[in-house]
């Protein structure tokens, strides 16, 4: 039970809405997983890009701008405080020093518990940043804590053109692809986009031996009131096929004042929420340029069913806890 929680706490963090699943060596590459998000149809992606093209004309970038889209990489560290329901788990955190070389190295470290299990967690990324985009080079995951620790490295030899990671001991190479991303660097590239209008927002990942795509929406502004203060931001879903909408949804919460930093990860599945995840604290290393106003793309075709009185019934129910004291006794 632990390790899904912060299995799932993880891909959270790093834009990926569902839990890990565990796999199997394979002898040719996999492309996607079955919890892999569904495309944007052609006439919604059709639609969005000339909603982009009618309001941001294709014209030379100003200095202000750019810079505004490259505020993710300003040096910054975040911390946040990680619930089930409204039981505290633990903490997660950022951490992205300065550099002078264009050579980055982000690193996130979690630390969560219930009862007597636990879990804790250390991805590190190394990347570049080249023409305007983040290149990734070397990504490194450590998993301890109860049940089976366990390490997943991934180099990404451009020159080379293949991508070799290995798994829980197990390696494989794949094809080396532009647009590849780790499952930590993929957040600031995601930032970086929302910071220029980027669409459609779409990504691949490299994760347990696997490409996975996921793509998002911006659904619109919100003001969001945490214990560590009240955040203007813009809210942000997972895109899911309407059948699996009905069943999961995730939503992230970016402030665009703090560069589009994470301020609320929320996993709901079959209306009750999973896992909420809230800033506790931050602070950038230099003062942040303005933003230019986020693009919103409106609400999804699938509904979104969750009802208000679903704050109020986060808590973890009793056939749950029954479950966590029976792996606990076995």
């Amino acid at each position: 039970m632990i390790n899904q929680l912060t299995r799932l706490i993880t891909m959270m963090f790093c834009l990926s809405p569902v839990a890990y699943a565990q796999t199997t060596a394979q002898s040719t590459p996999a492309v996607t997983d079955a919890e892999s998000t569904t495309q944007l149809s052609p006439s919604e992606a059709l639609a969005i890009a000339k909603k982009v093209e009618q309001l941001y004309p294709i014209i030379p970038i100003t200095v202000d701008q750019q810079a505004a889209i490259l505020s993710p990489l300003t040096a910054h560290t975040a911390k946040y405080t990680v619930y089930y329901g409204s039981i505290e788990l633990g903490e997660a955190s950022y951490k992205l020093p300065a550099t002078d070389s264009g050579y980055y190295v982000y690193e996130f470290d979690s630390d969560v518990s219930l009862l007597m299990l636990s879990d804790e967690r250390h991805l590190k990324s190394e990347f570049t940043l080249e023409n305007g985009k983040l290149v990734p080079f070397r990504y490194i995951h450590e998993r301890t804590g109860t049940g089976s620790d366990y390490t997943e490295q991934t180099a990404f030899a451009k020159t080379q053109e293949f991508i070799h990671t290995i798994y829980k001991q197990e390696a494989l190479k794949l094809p080396y692809q532009e647009k590849v991303f780790d499952p930590l660097m993929v957040q600031l590239q995601f930032r970086m986009d929302l910071a220029a209008n980027t669409r459609p927002l779409d990504y691949k990942m490299v994760k347990e031996k696997e490409v996975d795509d996921y793509q998002f929406r911006v659904l619109g502004k919100e003001t969001l009131t945490l214990n560590s203060g009240t955040y203007e931001t813009v809210k942000v879903e997972v895109v899911r096929e309407a059948k699996k909408a009905k069943k999961r949804q995730t939503y992230f919460w970016m402030a665009p004042d703090l560069a589009y930093l994470p301020v609320r990860l929320s996993h709901f599945s079959k209306g009750s929420k999973q896992l909420d995840i809230q800033l506790a604290s931050y602070q950038f290393e230099k003062p942040l340029p303005p933003m230019t106003p986020i693009l919103i793309d409106g609400p999804s075709d699938a509904l979104d069913t969750l009802a208000a009185d679903v704050e109020n019934e986060a808590d973890i129910s009793e056939s749950e806890l029954d479950k966590i004291k029976q792996l606990v006794e076995d």
